[in-house]
């Protein structure tokens, strides 16, 4: 088997059991080394992820139960709890995987980008560790190609198909420039959490997480390098914000017409634009009236998202025939291999047979033999030599009695000789 990919995410294991199994920086290159040194694997590269941990191992060496066994001595599970959760790929299987994870096909957000940098990521580690080889370099490169190819001729990653995504894509048409920006997000729930990483992803210049309990304000703040502060605070900095966003499980508005209403005065009218995404809504309807806000409800953003996870979808099955060709593609070239090693046999017995009957010929000529007899002994003696074995075989074909289903087998090899020879 040439290739091997295993792993689990979030369709096949809990968060506990993701958080487990997951490899850090600092422990990926010491198991990568231990993995391939082990003797399962002559190559090896790890991709570990908040909703997967998968493992891309190359070459003949590659043993199933083997890297199962290492995974879970590894990881610290009895492998018995590990193997419900696992998934194994072999050969042509491993390829399309590889090829659909890179593209965004395998996420939890169908045609996320962000899983693309985390591959090059893992590939790049593995290549500095030095366990990967001919086998995984040429299945990176293509996959990167691929999901490339995918990104350039399909719809599959252009249109939001998450509330987060979908505000923070919202707000990037409000805005010329989204990173000359100040985020103020209310609450500090995951929603809010996804908001943030978004905008950070996006390069805003300065986020303020706003949140009832203020410590779990400055966790999250502390985490993505933000700013934490109370919602007793929101009146005197609401004025600093471009970008409002807010996702709290209060029953009552926080944010009134009056309190943003103030805000504009201060900011000189200068555009806002407020996503609420909270049921019941955090901002009052009547904010919606205000000359210079751009007010958006959950409701607002979730006609769009339907309508770009249906496009998605669709952008998906284009995907799936694109890594369809590039598997089949993929997988000529790993059959290629596998007549490598007959080809350096060939040339090895066909140079051993030139040096061999060189060799009688140099000596007959230092003897005064006759040139031009010694040179036609030469190639006669060179072609029965190197025919003699093939016709030897397609003789004893012709003698062979189907009996045991040799017949299909001897016209394979006769058509495979006529077609070596050029006959």
């Amino acid at each position: 088997m040439q290739l091997l990919a295993l792993g689990l995410n979030h369709d096949t294991a809990s968060i506990e059991l993701r958080e487990k199994a997951a490899f850090g920086p600092e422990t990926i290159n010491q198991a990568l080394s231990d993995l391939t040194s082990s003797g399962y694997a002559r190559e090896a590269a790890i991709l570990s992820t908040c909703n997967r941990t998968e493992i891309y191992c190359g070459s003949g060496a590659v043993s199933d139960d083997g890297i199962v066994d290492w995974f879970s001595h590894y990881s610290g599970f009895r492998k018995e709890d590990l193997i419900s959760s696992v998934y194994q790929y072999p050969g042509e299987a491993a390829v399309k995987h590889a090829f659909r994870v890179a593209s965004g096909l395998d996420s939890m957000v169908l045609g996320e980008p962000q899983i693309l940098g985390q591959m090059k990521t893992a590939f790049q580690t593995a290549s500095d560790a030095g366990t990967t080889g001919k086998i995984l370099n040429r299945l990176f490169q293509h996959t990167f190609s691929v999901a490339k190819q995918v990104r350039t001729d399909t719809a599959i990653g252009e249109n939001a198909v998450s509330v987060a995504y979908a505000g923070v894509s919202l707000a990037k048409r409000i805005f010329e420039s989204i990173s000359e920006q100040t985020a103020l997000l209310i609450g500090a729930g995951e929603t809010i959490e996804l908001v943030a990483r978004h905008l950070k992803r996006n390069d805003i210049k300065h986020i303020i997480i706003a949140n009832r309990s203020i410590g779990k304000a400055r966790d999250l703040a502390e985490e993505l390098g933000c700013e934490a502060i109370s919602l007793a605070d929101i009146p005197h900095r609401l004025k600093e914000a471009d970008i409002l966003v807010s996702s709290t499980a209060s029953t009552l508005p926080i944010l009134g017409k009056g309190a943003v209403e103030s805000a504009l005065d201060r900011r000189k009218h200068k555009p806002m634009f407020i996503l609420d995404l909270a049921v019941p809504r955090d901002v009052e309807a009547a904010v919606a009236k205000l000359k210079d806000v751009y007010l958006y409800t959950v409701d607002d953003l979730r006609n769009v998202i339907d309508e770009n996870r249906e496009m998605r979808l669709r952008a998906a099955e284009q995907a799936e025939t694109i890594i369809d060709l590039q598997v089949v593609r993929f997988m000529r070239w790993v059959r290629s291999l596998e007549s490598e090693p007959a080809i350096k046999s060939l040339r090895e017995k066909a140079n051993a047979l030139k040096e061999a009957e060189l060799g009688k010929a140099l000596k007959k000529l230092q003897s005064g033999a006759d040139a031009e007899q010694v040179v036609e002994q030469l190639a006669h003696d060179l072609t029965n030599k190197f025919v003699h074995k093939p016709s030897q075989v397609l003789r004893q074909i012709d003698k062979e009695v189907d009996g045991n289903n040799h017949g299909e087998d001897n016209v394979d090899i006769v058509s495979a000789a006529r077609r070596l020879f050029d006959l």
